[in-house]
C-alpha cells in the first residue's frame, strides 16, 4: 500500500513539474506578442532602450517571462542586448541583409521540404488545414485593404503573416529534424518581412497563397518530392519580391 501511495505522489509531482513550464511558456508567449506589437507599431523606435523592469511593470508580470521573451526576440535580431542597459530595438534590416536572410532561410527550408516528402501522408492533411487558415487570413487582409486603403491594420497583418508562416512550420515539423526547425525559428525571416511590411499594403499576399497551393498540390501528387521542388520555386519567388521591395 505504501508503494502505491508513493507511486501516486510521484505521478502528482511529475504533473506539477510538467505543468509549471507550460504555464510559464504561455505567459512568455503573451509577453513576446506584446513586445513584438510595440516594435511593429513603432511605439518603441529603433535604437531606443527596452528595460526589463519597465516592460514587466507595464504588462503587470514578473521579470522572468519578460527576460525569456526578450531572449527569444534577440535570437531573431529584432532587439539587441547592450551591456548594463538591457535591450534596445534593432534598426530594420537593409535590403542586402534581407536578401541574405531569405537566402539563409531557403537553404534550411529546402532541406526540410525534401525531408518532409518522406512523410507526405501525414503532412498533406496538416498542410491542407494550414493552407485553409492562410486563405482565410488573406481574404480578411484583402477586405481590410479594400475598405481602409493602402495601410493594413497591424492585427490583420500579423494574423496573415502568422498563417503564412504556419504553412512553412508545418513542413518543418514534418521534416523530422528538430534542428532545422530551431534554425528556422531563430532566423525569424517572417518577422523581418512583417516588420518591413507594417504600415504598408501587403501586395504579395495573393501570390504567396497561390504558390502555397502549388506546394500542397505537389506533396499530394504521386511523387511527393514535387512538393519540395515547388517549395524551392516559392522561396525563389519570395526572394525576388524582397529584391523588388528593396
Amino acid at each position: 500500500m505504501s508503494t502505491g501511495s508513493l507511486t501516486a505522489d510521484t505521478v502528482l509531482q511529475g504533473a506539477r513539474v510538467a505543468t509549471a513550464p507550460l504555464q510559464r511558456r504561455a505567459l512568455r508567449d503573451d509577453v513576446y506578442d506584446s513586445v513584438l506589437d510595440m516594435l511593429l507599431s513603432g511605439e518603441v523606435a529603433p535604437g531606443e532602450s527596452i528595460g526589463i523592469y519597465s516592460i514587466a511593470r507595464v504588462l503587470g508580470v514578473s521579470q522572468t517571462p519578460v527576460r525569456e521573451a526578450m531572449a527569444q526576440l534577440e535570437h531573431t535580431g529584432l532587439v539587441e542586448r547592450t551591456a548594463l542597459k538591457g535591450y534596445r530595438v534593432s534598426p530594420p534590416l537593409p535590403p542586402e541583409a534581407m536578401v541574405e536572410l531569405v537566402d539563409a532561410r531557403s537553404v534550411v527550408e529546402i532541406a526540410a521540404a525534401r525531408a518532409a516528402a518522406a512523410d507526405a501522408s501525414a503532412l498533406v492533411p496538416e498542410l491542407r488545414a494550414a493552407h485553409a487558415a492562410h486563405e482565410t487570413a488573406t481574404a480578411a487582409l484583402e477586405a481590410s485593404l479594400r475598405e481602409e486603403g493602402a495601410v493594413a491594420s497591424l492585427p490583420l497583418l500579423r494574423a496573415y503573416f502568422d498563417a503564412d508562416w504556419e504553412f512553412h512550420l508545418t513542413v518543418f515539423r514534418r521534416s523530422g529534424n528538430r534542428f532545422l526547425l530551431q534554425m528556422s525559428e531563430q532566423l525569424g525571416s517572417h518577422l523581418h518581412r512583417l516588420r518591413q511590411t507594417a504600415g504598408h499594403a501587403s501586395n504579395d499576399a495573393r501570390q504567396a497563397l497561390s504558390e502555397h497551393a502549388r506546394v500542397l498540390d505537389g506533396y499530394s501528387s504521386p511523387d511527393p518530392l514535387l512538393g519540395a521542388v515547388r517549395m524551392q520555386e516559392h522561396l525563389a519567388a519570395v526572394r525576388a519580391r524582397v529584391v523588388a521591395d528593396g
